[in-house]
């Protein structure tokens, strides 16, 4: 059966030919996900066979299909790029019939790889397994790490020791339409293709959004995009997440949080704090992360202008701030299991949070923990090993609204994740702790580990 993005023709994509590994080690399968996509029934050795050998799904796409895109990388415009180390595998209905992707990182060289390998670190396959897992589990919209296989490949890095275990990994997403996809387009003048991607991105994903000519079609769907990505974005801020590489071409069209690599979740509060080492001037540090998300959807709205007037078009763009605001208070409010108000008042509290929390350095998970469920939680914020910040003066107007707030779901408090006197992180030093534990020894104790902490994180936030 051919898929809705396969059926766009080959001026999007190109078929390739999956890597040949040498072996196929099952590290990781999310079973939870495959459920959803009716794939949880399927052996090990049937995932082995269509997760790391890349058998075809029955029914599903004949051949993998890279797919072409250019970006923004660091603000500087790379028209050489496009899935070089991934391609779309297939796509599937989901429970919800939703059309998900199935896309891959690190199987294999294609037309785009340029001079790379094509490949994928173990330690960053772990590495995302832990992201996808703690982002979900606090709320954020993004990909499921679908499956992890080892290949026994021994990589060269520059910015690890090496050599080093390889891995190949599938994700579970919504969407692999990046901003990208348009830009390349428009760099290429290819307006009919513009149009074709432009119906598909509103057939497939936005369908409640009327059909209609390019020029009306356009600005709907950019203000739909700018929504969605500034959804994530304020539950990023409010996960205090830092994604690291904030590139157009890491952006896509349903607001799925997707293609980090040296991500970090901080350890507290510091706009100025960057993930990458590689970000010298921190373009894409925790605070910028916002201003970040907006200029992408400027260049995306730049890709539009070739089907649609300028001027509606930026009119679109102000939708973001309006939605990135009631999102961010919705995200702080779930982190901190209380209802949110009225939109100025959450406001002006969020902006008195986090200055105390900038001021005074106190551990952002440990915080967020101590206080979920407001006042309900006053005994046990009192417990805290950080408990000295709450006795301070500088705590009391933030005390004061923490009291003031009706707590949302407080039956929530009964799960044993909260008579914990710590909360589940995935800090820096945490991963490699537990990297150490596997590169040195293949012990993948901690790493189980971790994974059922914040599978309790996540049943104790949803419960």
């Amino acid at each position: 059966m051919t898929q809705p993005f396969e059926a766009l023709g080959p001026d999007f994509s190109d078929p390739v030919e999956p890597a040949d590994f040498p072996k196929t080690i099952l590290r990781y399968r999310n079973d939870r996900a495959a459920k959803t996509v009716g794939l949880d029934g399927l052996s090990d050795a049937e995932w082995l066979s269509h997760f790391g050998r890349f058998e075809p799904l029955p029914g599903n796409m004949p051949r993998p299909l890279a797919i072409r895109y250019h970006g923004h990388q660091f603000r500087s415009y790379n028209p050489q790029i496009g899935d070089g180390r991934g391609f779309l595998f297939a796509q599937l209905r989901d429970d919800q019939g939703r059309l998900l992707d199935l896309g891959t990182k690190g199987s294999g060289q294609t037309p785009y790889s340029r001079f790379g390998d094509g490949r994928l670190t173990l330690k960053g396959g772990v590495r995302e397994v832990l992201a996808t897992e703690m982002l979900e589990a606090s709320g954020v919209p993004t990909s499921k790490t679908f499956s992890l296989i080892e290949t026994g490949e021994q990589l060269s890095r520059n910015d690890e020791p090496s050599p080093t275990r390889s891995s190949v990994m599938v994700r579970l997403q919504h969407s692999h339409v990046r901003f990208g996809a348009f830009q390349r387009l428009a760099y290429l003048k290819e307006e009919d293709n513009l149009v074709t991607l432009l119906n598909h991105v509103r057939d497939v994903y936005h369908p409640d959004i009327p059909p209609s000519e390019p020029a009306s079609l356009a600005p709907a769907l950019l203000t739909r995009i700018a929504q969605r990505t500034a959804n994530m974005v304020a539950s990023w801020m409010a996960a205090g997440f830092v994604h690291g590489v904030m590139n157009t071409d890491n952006m896509n069209v349903t607001g799925d949080t997707f293609d980090f690599g040296p991500y970090r979740f901080l350890p507290t509060s510091d706009p100025k704090f960057t993930a990458a080492y590689f970000d010298e001037y921190g373009l894409y540090a925790f605070g910028r992360q916002p201003s970040a998300a907006i200029w992408n959807l400027q260049q995306l709205g730049g890709a539009f202008a070739m089907v649609a007037s300028v001027e509606d078009l930026t009119e679109a763009l102000q939708a973001f701030e309006p939605a990135y605001q009631t999102a961010l208070c919705d995200h702080c409010f779930a982190q901190l299991g209380l209802t949110p108000s009225e939109l100025s008042a959450d406001l002006s509290f969020l902006e008195k949070l986090f200055s105390w929390m900038t001021d005074t350095q106190i551990p952002w998970d440990q915080f967020f923990f101590d206080w979920f469920g407001g006042k309900d939680s006053t005994d046990r914020a009192q417990q805290s090993p950080v408990s000295d910040f709450y006795t301070r003066d500088n705590f009391a107007p933030v005390r004061s609204e923490i009291l003031s707030r009706t707590p949302d779901a407080p039956e929530r408090l009964t799960h044993a994740y909260f008579q914990r006197r710590t909360p589940e992180t995935v800090l820096i030093d945490e991963i490699e702790h537990l990297w150490t534990a596997i590169a040195d020894d293949d012990d993948w104790s901690l790493f189980h580990a971790k994974l059922d902490g914040i599978r309790q994180k996540r049943e104790a936030m949803s419960s």
